[in-house]
């Protein structure tokens, strides 16, 4: 690699300071940081930012797609969860994304998936056991166990789940969290059995709470949850212990930015800036042993260039002393992907969808979707039977959700959400979490299964249809992943974003927040392929309420 020079404000963030400096990199590497004596432009070099939680997945593109556009943000490495492809693929899934993002100049550090399948009251396309769990973090390139969201079976010392934790242990590799909720002695507990980080509090005094027991908190701030407004006084309360974090992002908001939008927040709100880069920049370098470079002599030259400290505009972002972005425009070429995917079940009829009732009115119980929240609410609703047979009633915003087994031929789980707010139609999608099957909302019968075929034709996408359209972004890797361009996947998904709201959708984003109501491990109410669930007591539910309350 050749040698380059760059003169700038060089910011120190351990040493807490911001002085004239130039920087030399050789051979991929800082080799000096010398002091300037003369003036130097007026620019500010420091360290890359970092997301500490993200299912590149979630993006519906490949990491190297996912690296091209980052990179223009000033991220220059992120802690990825395989998570989502690993329900779908196993262990060759964490591999396809292991080899895809090594092919570009960007700092993966991806986990080894500690809960495939998610739960046992829902059908995925894998398994991955302690065993293969062991032999994943064995690997120089997997740095840590991912979420461990089966929380319970921590707390009650469950055989499997203790001997992933204790494989992440034997490697020194840290666990991450998934404990929405969980206060007190119980979140003391679960914090014991060496779990360090959690990126699901979604208010300051459970932060605080899990603060108390040593546990390094995640300020997130994705395409659907969002808790940056609840937990930013963190960053200069306990600057050492907190990261920022998208977990989920979607194509279209990766556009318009990353973590440098939190960065610029939170200077907006006044908190110090040393201590928002420790955030941004530092503290997920450190946790996880990334090989990422943090502006030091020796270290990796991974850095960025900003025009200023305060509205932090990208100029340029080096990785390992090769320029990857400048002034708006990725430098990174995309790379030849080849598609893997699992997905076996054939198309359905509108009676897949029925749900028989004789009474001429019904008391149901709802899932009430949160703007901006994984967590759900249990509401009731009063329906009307038409034809013997429960349909979505646009008039109280109560329709009819479903989620079809994609892994093989399976009836349909049915049950109602609140929120949504379509007015005719329906929208589909294979990115349900965590076992991505595919998951429908529609305003009747009849669109819902449209919509449902749509992907199953095409073995994974999203859908929007109605009565005078039908619109499909494929997405064939692994039903969850684009193989095209970055850009273009964006633009193609804003386009299928405006659709769903053009039926009458009032969500942000409601491909994203859909995905989110088949995910069981977020309290209270879900929808699993195998039927309605309570996510506070881990069981199954009736539709119906009982006549006696």
């Amino acid at each position: 690699m050749n040698q380059i020079q760059l003169a700038g404000h060089v910011v120190d963030i351990p040493g807490r300071r911001t002085y004239p400096a130039v920087v030399s990199v050789a051979g991929g590497k800082i080799e000096s940081i010398t002091p300037a004596t003369a003036d130097v432009p007026r620019r500010f070099i420091l360290p890359g930012f970092i997301d500490a939680h993200v299912h590149i997945e979630s993006a519906m593109l490949v990491p190297s797609e996912f690296a091209r556009m980052a990179v223009v943000h000033g991220t220059t490495g992120t802690v990825s969860d395989p998570h989502e492809i690993a329900n779908v693929c196993g262990v060759e899934g964490v591999q396809f994304m292991l080899d895809n993002g090594g092919k570009v100049p960007f700092k993966f550090c991806f986990g080894a998936p500690s809960c495939v399948p998610a739960t046992i009251f829902e059908t995925a396309g894998a398994s991955i056991a302690a065993a293969a769990v062991d032999q994943l973090l064995q690997r120089p390139d997997v740095y840590y166990l991912s979420e461990m969201m089966n929380y319970p079976g921590v707390l009650h010392q469950d055989p499997e789940v203790m001997a992933k934790i204790a494989a992440a242990k034997r490697y020194g590799k840290p666990v991450d969290g998934h404990a929405p909720g969980l206060r007190g002695k119980d979140a003391g507990r679960y914090i014991a059995a060496g779990i360090s980080t959690d990126h699901e509090c979604f208010t300051l005094e459970e932060a605080l709470d899990k603060l108390q027991y040593g546990m390094h908190i995640l300020i997130r701030e994705g395409s659907a949850a969002r808790n940056f407004q609840a937990l930013s006084s963190l960053i200069d309360s306990h600057p050492q212990m907190v990261m920022f974090c998208s977990d989920d992002k979607h194509p279209d908001n990766l556009e318009e930015g990353h973590i440098n939008v939190l960065v610029k927040r939170s200077l907006a709100k006044g908190y110090n800036l040393y201590n928002i880069l420790q955030a941004a920049c530092i503290n997920p370098v450190r946790h996880y042993g990334m090989p990422v470079g943090l502006l030091q002599p020796g270290d990796p030259a991974d850095f960025i260039i900003v025009d200023n400290l305060t509205d932090f505009t990208i100029l340029e972002t080096y990785i390992n002393g090769t320029l990857v972005a400048q002034n708006g425009e990725t430098l990174i070429p995309s790379v030849p992907i080849v598609p893997i995917n699992r997905f076996q079940c054939s198309p359905k009829t509108p009676a897949d969808f029925r749900i028989a009732s004789h009474e001429q009115t019904t008391r149901i119980k709802v899932i009430e979707a949160l703007q901006g929240q994984l967590i759900t609410n249990r509401i009731s609703a009063i329906l009307c039977s038409h034809n013997g047979n429960l349909t979505s009633d646009v008039t109280q915003d109560v329709l009819k959700v479903a989620v079809v087994n994609r892994y093989n031929d399976a009836p349909v789980a049915c049950g109602f959400i609140h929120h949504f707010g379509l007015k005719h139609g329906a929208i589909a999608s294979t990115v349900a979490h965590d076992s991505h099957n595919i998951i429908a909302v529609g305003a009747d019968d009849e669109s819902i299964c449209k919509a449902v075929n749509e992907l199953i034709a095409c073995k994974g996408g999203i859908s929007v249809v109605s009565d005078s359209q039908s619109e499909v972004m494929p997405l064939p890797v692994a039903g969850l992943m684009s193989a095209e361009d970055g850009y273009a996947t964006a633009r193609r998904y804003s386009q299928m974003d405006q659709a769903a709201k053009a039926l009458g959708c009032r969500l942000d984003a409601p491909f994203m927040t859909l995905s989110f109501m088949a995910l069981l491990v977020i309290p209270h109410l879900k929808l699993s392929d195998k039927g309605l669930f309570n996510g506070d007591d881990f069981t199954f539910e009736e539709l119906v309420f009982p006549e006696d309350e």
